[in-house]
C-alpha cells in the first residue's frame, strides 16, 4: 500500500482523505444531475405552468373587470337615454292633452253659441206665431162682435156687458 495510498491519503494524520471526497463529489454531481433532469426540470416546468395559469386567471379577470365596467357604463348611459326618452313623451303627452283641451273647449263653445242662435231663432218663430194666433183671435172676435152688434141694436149698458164677456171669454181661452 505504499505509494499508491500515499498520494491519495494527504495528511491522514489530519483526516482528510481525498479519495473519499472525489467519490463523494462525483455522486453528488450524479445526484445533482438527476435532481436536474428528474426534480428540478419537472418542478420547473410546473412552476412556469402554475406561474402562466395565474398570470392568464389575473388576465381573465382584468378583461372581466374592464367587459363589466363596459356593461355598467352602456347599462348607465342606456337607463340615461330611457330616462330622456320617458321625458320627451311625457313632455309630448302634456303638450297633446293641451291641446286637446284647447279644442274641447272650442269645440264646446261653438256647440254652445249653436244651441243659443238655434234656441233664439225657435223663441222668435214661436213669438211669431203666438202674435199670429193672437192677431187671427182678436179679428174673429171683433167680426164676431161686430156681427153680434149689427144683429140687435144694444143700449150702452148692453155693449159694456157684452164687451165684458167678449174680453172674459178671451182671457179664459188662454
Amino acid at each position: 500500500m505504499g505509494a499508491y495510498t500515499g498520494w491519495l491519503v494527504i495528511g491522514a494524520e489530519g483526516g482528510l482523505m481525498v479519495g473519499d471526497m472525489l467519490v463523494q463529489l462525483i455522486f453528488f454531481l450524479v445526484l445533482l444531475a438527476l435532481l436536474g433532469k428528474f426534480a428540478w426540470g419537472p418542478l420547473m416546468d410546473m412552476l412556469k405552468e402554475r406561474e402562466s395559469y395565474i398570470s392568464n386567471e389575473i388576465d381573465t379577470a382584468e378583461k372581466s373587470r374592464e367587459e363589466a365596467q363596459k356593461m355598467q357604463r352602456d347599462a348607465s348611459e342606456e337607463l340615461k337615454k330611457t330616462r330622456q326618452d320617458a321625458q320627451a313623451i311625457i313632455e309630448e303627452a302634456k303638450k297633446t292633452a293641451g291641446q286637446q283641451e284647447q279644442s274641447i273647449i272650442n269645440s264646446a263653445r261653438t256647440e254652445a253659441e249653436r244651441i243659443k242662435v238655434s234656441a233664439r231663432e225657435e223663441i222668435e218663430q214661436e213669438k211669431e206665431k203666438a202674435i199670429q194666433a193672437l192677431q187671427d183671435k182678436v179679428a174673429s172676435l171683433s167680426v164676431l162682435i161686430a156681427s153680434k152688434v149689427i144683429e140687435k141694436e144694444l143700449s150702452e149698458q148692453d155693449q159694456q156687458k157684452l164687451i165684458d164677456e167678449y174680453i172674459k171669454e178671451v182671457g179664459e181661452e188662454r
